[in-house]
Formats: structure tokens, sequence, C-alpha cells
């Protein structure tokens, strides 16, 4: 059984393991944190799921009404440091942008996000945080992809960003990435909200390189079922080429009945038959 969770409205989404509760969507329930028990809403009722999957936190149960007052409190207090923050980073005019706030009142310690440009000596502010907000602070600089997973946002397809949601690690991706799926290499059709190369390209990567393993490379000469002609063009989702005939004209067929030569379709798909058939 597998259940998710999200902190926020539309943000991440956790994965617990249930245990013995049956939480309804939209009920709020105890996420064990290393800071102790959170609040967070259900997103996902616990559910079946096929893979095996092993290592999820358990959740400790519905919230109460003291945990819900005490996550109220913690919200009020996250907002009270984050207007705070924004008021003296103007005073000390630093070239800084508060992107998240978290407050931990086991510790009474404050984690403020921030973006900059550069570089930023905030000693001083940090002095001034403690004296204002009465508690422990601590500033962490972020780059653009965590500014993104921190605010959240609506990504190019139209739904909600990946690493706002269910990502959880930014795994490595290239211009190379785009040029193997036939993508335009420009910067406004392959980057995100984050101003980098977008996370999905990483998704379907895997597949284009196997099919184009297995596909014939473009300017191929191969034989169709409309005549011999040359691959001029190669469409991976729906496993076909496009082939300009030799007598003119073009044509689009599945990859699986272009062969080039014969021997090596026939031996790709293990049809010994068709072998026969050929020679």
């Amino acid at each position: 059984m597998v259940m998710a969770v999200s902190f926020t409205r539309y943000g991440r989404l956790y994965y617990l393991d249930p245990g013995p509760h049956t939480p309804k969507v939209g009920d709020k329930v105890l996420v064990p944190t290393d800071a102790g028990p959170e609040v967070a809403e259900c997103v996902w009722a616990p559910q079946w799921v096929s893979d095996d999957i092993g290592g999820l936190p358990e959740c400790a149960g519905p919230a109460t009404e003291e945990h819900l007052a005490r996550d109220d409190a913690n919200r009020r207090r996250r907002a009270e440091g984050r207007s705070i923050a924004k008021r003296l980073i103007r005073k000390h005019e630093l070239p800084m942008k508060v992107i998240g706030v978290d407050y931990l009142d086991t510790d009474n310690v404050f984690k403020i996000y921030f973006t900059a440009p550069h570089r930023v000596d905030f000693r001083a502010l940090v002095r001034d945080l403690a004296r204002n907000i009465k508690a422990r602070v601590e500033l962490r600089q972020v780059g653009p992809r965590d500014e993104a997973r921190l605010q959240g946002g609506i990504g190019p397809c139209g739904r909600d960003l990946c690493c706002a949601t269910f990502l959880k690690d930014f795994e490595p991706v290239s211009v190379r990435m785009a040029k193997e799926q036939d993508l335009p290499v420009n910067p406004l059709r392959i980057a995100g909200a984050c101003g980098r190369l977008m996370c999905c390209l990483k998704y379907e990567h895997p597949l284009y390189v196997e099919a184009h393993e297995r596909m014939p490379k473009l300017g191929a000469r191969v034989d169709t079922p409309q005549g011999p002609g040359q691959v001029v063009g190669r469409n991976v989702p729906s496993d076909k080429v496009t082939v300009r005939l030799n007598g003119g004209g073009r044509c689009s067929c599945p990859s699986a009945s272009v062969c080039s030569p014969r021997r090596q379709h026939d031996a790709h798909y293990n049809d010994p038959t068709s072998e026969e058939g050929a020679t």
C-alpha cells in the first residue's frame, strides 16, 4: 500500500506507507520528519501498487487539533520571517531574493533560501535577522533549478513543474538529448521555467537511443513494400521511417517492414522463415 501527501497545496508529493491508517483525499495526516511529525494533506488515498516498494516512511496517523494548531502557528511564523527578511534585505541593499522559508519550532531555527547573481556577504544581515526574529537564522543560496522547485509553477506542457511535484533528484541533461530526439535546438523551446534544459528531456532519451540502434540510419539504402529508396526521416514514437523512393515520391512505413539489409532485419526480429524467403 502506498499513499501520497503534500505539505503545501499543489506542492511536491511525498510517498508514505499508510500502515494501519486509511485517510481520504483532503485529510490532514502526520508525516515523520527529522524535526518530528509534521502536518501534511493526503493527495492520494492508500492504494495497492504492483511494484514492490520498500523503505517508505510510515504515516503517523491523522492530525489532531493540537497538531493543526501547531502547524498554523508555524505557518504564521514563517510568513513573519519572510516579511522581516525581505525588509532587512532592502535595508542592507543586498542583491538577494527570498525564495522559501522553513521554520523548526523545536529548535527555534529559521532556514531562509534565497537566490543571488553572485556570492553575497550576508553576515551583517544574519545578525540583524536573528535580533529581529528572535531565533537562530540560517541563510542558504540556491540555484535556478532549486528556485523553480521551491516556488512551483506551470511548465511548457501546461502541467505543474515536475521538480515541484514528484521529481526527487535532478539528473544531468544535455543538448545532445534534444538532438537525438529530433527536437529543435532552440533555448526557447527546450528550456524549462528555471531557464535551464527541461528535466523531461531525460525521460524518453533511453527509448530514442534504443530505437536509433534498431532502426535504419538516415541516408541508408533500404527496401520497402513500395520499392527501394533512401531513409530521410525517422519517427520514434510511431516506430516508422520516411523513405524517398528511387522511382519518385515518398512513403512512410513501419520500421519492421524496412530491411537494410534484409538479413540484418531478419536476425533482429528472429524470424528464420523470412530468411529462407529472402535467399
